[in-house]
């Protein structure tokens, strides 16, 4: 199906949501460095950035979402290996801490939202995210962040579930260990979303 990606990407209906580009996941305090490392690989940060720099004037809200736990763990809760390994550190991602934070090259700037979950491992279920978008009148949502293992390809499941099309630049996401988050690319996001990368988005927004 051959797709219009000036259409799709359109700024009157679209929107750009980040996944987990924190501090402590792919930032300067990551505590997974293999990720960390794979996205400064394939300059995700810089890329993610570009996006946003070129959405912001052209009115295509930007929607950070991000995890974090309280440090009494009220409204987590450990049902996963990925939950179980996250809150080992007692530390880990704290509300408020900057830890939590999003990394500093994506803002969050005045006109941003920022969805920030307590529990589950993608960020629709629980959270405004969602009822957010449809009042903004959005139907196609362009999902980058980490990681395409998960996190992001929750986001673009649970996307496709509530009714908008998918958008994924290549290289504003990345997954480890390579060859796995590759195949992901080449054969599961096809089926869900649209892959594109930066530079085709951008110029889509009339070069910008």
């Amino acid at each position: 199906m051959s797709v219009d990606l000036g259409e799709l990407v359109s700024p009157n209906h679209t929107a750009v949501l980040t996944m987990e580009v924190q501090r402590a996941v792919i930032g300067d305090l990551s505590t997974i460095p293999e990720l960390a490392e794979a996205a400064a690989a394939t300059a995700v940060i810089p890329n993610i950035a570009r996006v946003l720099a070129a959405a912001r004037p052209l009115g295509v809200p930007v929607i950070h979402c991000l995890a974090a736990f309280r440090a009494d763990r009220a409204g987590t809760v450990v049902n996963c290996a990925l939950m179980g390994s996250v809150l080992r550190n007692p530390g880990a991602m704290l509300s408020g801490s900057p830890s939590a934070e999003l990394v500093p090259e994506l803002g969050p700037e005045p006109e941003d939202l920022v969805s920030t979950r307590l529990h589950g491992v993608s960020p629709f279920i629980g959270t405004s995210l969602d009822p957010w978008l449809r009042n903004l009148g959005i139907r196609t949502v362009v999902a980058t962040g980490v990681s395409v293992n998960l996190g992001v390809l929750g986001l673009a499941i649970e996307a496709v579930n509530f009714g908008y099309r998918v958008v994924v630049p290549r290289d504003t996401v990345t997954g480890v260990p390579k060859d796995y988050a590759d195949a992901l690319l080449a054969n599961t996001f096809p089926m869900i979303a649209t892959l594109t990368t930066t530079d085709e988005l951008l110029n889509a927004w009339g070069g910008r």
